[in-house]
């Protein structure tokens, strides 16, 4: 790291620090779907309660990003950081206290525990991502490309970091090597994520803060909103519609409505400035790399667990995929020399749209290895380089601009990308299995459609197909019916809690009647459905793969506009720019 590389002093601390809070949030995230198993086996939660527990995690982030950016210059990232550092402190502290709430109250105090735990969780991760992606660009603003990878690294290595250790600490064997013989508690599990979020605590206290680029150049907060314009409001209004339409359950009329009135408001408060169309591109584009790098890895490793037969492979893989991108992310500044961070957007979009094909044809371990490999090329460098690009474009816009960013990722990653390849899994699955057996899929269909924006598909009901994937079948001995005695114990559990609804007994008891006379033909059923969802994740990740191709093209289009006006190179703000400078110069750095 040279000196003109960096603005302050302490830069490669602020930096390490950065780090180790996004890979707080990948670690946490890994180890936290470890071990719903065991919440759901202590405390009796049905699969829709550990659904309200976790969910919403990308969409609260997305939303908290927007909220913290449009914040950051007024408060100061020191300020910022430290809230984020509490938000984290607490959320263990409500997370651990489920065990006690539950001894008190019983399964609703439990649950509001979790939830709120896991709320806040959220909301440190969403503030920490606000804060660090703007830190680093001002830190080291003569090579964003490079630095905003390195920073990004973080997540990638939680997820390692949180994968290995869930899958040894829940007791299971590691390429043949077993290191435990029984579980560890869930609590021991969870509190993993308080080690990184310690280190950047302690690599922030008492450190100095830089302004943003755009405030230390007099950017008035006005002007760096107006960087937005009308046209990037109305991407994120439109998400944030999505997002009221999708969580709130407002109707499409109420989503129209709140978003409309949104977009109205901010339009207002701007004096109706359009803005840059390139940033409105950019926005696009971005939801577009959520939908396709933070959507498909909630699939991924089931998806290709399916397709070697082995949900721990699929694990594995996931575990590879992930060490790859943590270690090629160190290594985008010197690509980027070679090229230009659209350039390298172009090849990760092609490789992108590649790797998701070729698993989707994949049949053996060795393809998934091939496939999946070149698919992880393909997504390494997408969301830090999109950052940058925005950072390098538009620095007038501070934080907001590359938060607005960020925000837009996590919500189309929350809104469109998890729910859309997931009714793509339903919808291919569901037909493939009605034309092969419609008696099959009538004993495992969904009691109702499922709808993703306004498409409507009858899917296949995932408990019922967790029974059936849980009945073990070898040749020489009787079937195991794990499924069907943990459907039971279920019921026993949900008897025997005071605080359970009477539809929730009523429903599980039905589930288990269900199983006693679909268990008569599970031997053939299980072909049928299995090979119907290996399907159905084929189909998707192949139509998944238009995204990256997608979005090749417009980066191809955006080198094109480039040449045009001379090349591809990072806007300086000049204070000679910007009529309207602050008052009373610049204010003084933040601590920690």
């Amino acid at each position: 790291m040279t000196v003109a590389e960096v603005t302050a002093p302490n830069a490669k601390r602020l930096l390490s620090a950065g780090f180790m809070a996004i890979m707080a949030s990948g670690v946490g995230f890994s180890i936290r779907a470890g071990i719903l198993g065991q919440w759901a086996e202590q405390y009796g939660f049905t699969q829709t309660e550990l659904g309200a527990i976790t969910g919403g995690g990308l969409t609260g982030f997305g939303i908290i990003i927007l909220i913290s950016s449009l914040i950051a210059d007024k408060i100061g990232y020191g300020k910022l950081m430290f809230s984020a550092f509490v938000m984290h402190i607490v959320s263990a502290a409500l997370t651990l206290a489920a065990g006690a709430a539950f001894a008190a109250g019983g399964k609703s105090a439990a649950f509001q525990c979790l939830f709120w735990g896991m709320f806040l969780f959220a909301v440190g991760n969403g503030i920490c991502e606000a804060v660090v992606n703007p830190l680093v660009a001002t830190l080291f603003n003569k090579n964003k490309t490079h630095y905003l990878n390195i920073l990004h690294a973080g997540w990638p290595a939680g997820l390692v970091a949180g994968g290995l250790l869930s899958t040894i600490f829940t007791g299971e064997s590691l390429f043949g090597w077993k290191p435990l013989e029984k579980a560890i508690s869930w609590q021991m599990q969870i509190s993993c994520f308080l080690i990184p979020v310690a280190a950047y605590g302690l690599m922030l206290l008492g450190q100095h803060f830089p302004k943003s680029e755009a405030s230390q150049q007099g950017i008035s907060y006005r002007n760096m909103v107006r960087e937005l314009g009308i046209l990037g409001g109305a991407v994120i209004c439109i998400l944030l519609g999505l997002f009221v339409y999708n969580d709130l359950g407002l109707g499409l009329t109420g989503a129209a409505i709140v978003g409309g009135v949104l977009w109205v408001a901010f339009s207002v408060a701007i004096g109706f400035h359009i803005g840059p169309v390139l940033l409105a591109v950019l926005l696009l584009t971005h939801a577009l790399v959520g939908y396709v790098e933070l959507g498909t890895d909630s699939w991924i490793s089931k998806i290709t667990g399916s397709i070697m037969a082995s949900p721990q492979k699929g694990l594995l893989l996931f575990v590879y995929t992930s060490s790859l991108m943590t270690l090629l992310r160190f290594f985008a500044g010197p690509i980027v020399e070679r090229t230009s961070p659209l350039g390298l957007l172009f090849a990760s979009g092609i490789l992108g749209a590649t790797g998701l094909t070729l698993l989707s044809f994949a049949d053996s371990i060795v393809f998934c290895v091939i496939a999946a490999t070149v698919y992880a090329l393909g997504k390494t460098f997408l969301w830090p380089t999109m950052l940058a690009v925005v950072s390098e474009q538009f620095p007038k816009g501070g934080a907001i601009t590359i938060g607005a960013m960020g925000g837009v990722g996590m919500l189309s990653a929350g809104l469109l990308g998890g729910p859309g390849i997931g009714f793509e899994q339903d919808y291919f699955a569901s037909k493939q299995l009605k034309e092969k057996s419609p008696a099959a899929f009538a004993r495992y269909e969904a009691d109702k459609d499922n709808t993703f924006l306004s498409f409507q598909a009858r899917g296949l009901d995932g408990a019922k197909a967790g029974v059936l994937e849980k009945y073990k079948i070898e040749a020489g001995k009787s079937p195991v019916d794990e499924g069907g005695e943990g459907l039971k114990k279920d019921l026993e559990r949900l008897k025997a809690d005071t605080s359970a609804k009477a539809e929730a007994i009523a429903n599980q008891d039905k589930l288990v009647k269900w199983w006693d006379d679909a268990k008569q033909t599970a031997d053939a059923d299980k072909e049928l459905v299995v090979g119907s969802q290996l399907y159905g994740g084929r189909m998707a990740l192949r139509l998944t793969a238009a995204v990256p191709a997608t979005m090749a093209v417009i980066y191809l289009l955006m080198i094109l506009y480039f040449k045009t006006q001379g090349g591809y190179r990072a806007i300086e703000i000049s204070k000679h720019e910007e009529a309207e400078l602050m008052s009373g110069g610049v204010e003084g750095p933040a601590e920690f």
